[in-house]
């Protein structure tokens, strides 16, 4: 049976849309190509009818995830008075919420360490969307030239990210808490009090 151009399509981001939740639950090399396929709820024969690899489905999945990430910042940032859009961000990327729901979260925090062993051409396509979180940023501090902006959404990614990884390790109790409040603290250089994140705010970016 022959599918409509459209059918494979959306067959194909699927698929894509489904690696990018598993990967960041079980790691890169946590879970195999069978196991994505039976996840999107197809043959793992028919993997190859949509990826020329393992390596292709990764990409893709990471990028996707990503992707989310930055258009979730996008559109915090767009319905916040600009004072206050980096703060909404951090906030809302600093919370148990994200803390416990990795699957559906920022995959710096869950893949970071693992794509510095992928191939050179995953580690090139994370570091391209890597580059596109650090200007999502550095876009909501047009106070500061460009220069010093760019440096400060660095330091503010690499300090959330860090402390969204040391709050993941100390489990869901009070110390894991005490981790995400210091963290808001250090990214924005002011005492921030742990809030539950709302519907509108929250980071579940799929």
């Amino acid at each position: 049976m022959r599918y409509s151009r459209e059918h494979k399509l959306e067959t194909h981001a699927r698929i894509v849309k489904k690696a990018s939740v598993r990967l960041r639950e079980k790691g890169a090399h946590g879970i195999g190509v069978a196991d994505l396929m039976k996840e999107a709820g197809l043959t793992h024969g028919g993997f190859y009818a949509h990826f020329d690899s393992r390596d292709a489905l990764v990409i893709e999945a990471f990028g996707y995830a990503m992707d989310r990430s930055t258009e979730h910042w996008r559109k915090l940032a767009a319905t916040t008075p600009p004072e206050k859009r980096l703060a909404a961000i951090v906030d809302s990327y600093l919370t148990s919420l994200h803390r416990d729901d990795p699957g559906h979260g920022c995959s710096l925090t869950a893949l970071g360490a693992e794509i510095a062993r992928e191939s050179p051409k995953a580690r090139k396509a994370f570091a391209a969307k890597l580059e596109q979180m650090i200007d999502v940023l550095a876009a909501q501090l047009p106070e500061l030239t460009r220069k010093a902006a760019r440096k400060q959404a660095i330091s503010a990614l690499a300090t959330m990210v860090g402390t969204l990884v040391l709050a993941r390790i100390a489990g869901t109790g009070d110390f894991s808490d005490e981790i995400l409040g210091a963290g808001r603290e250090a990214t924005l250089g002011r005492a921030a009090p742990a809030k539950p994140a709302t519907r509108k705010s929250r980071l579940r970016p799929n």
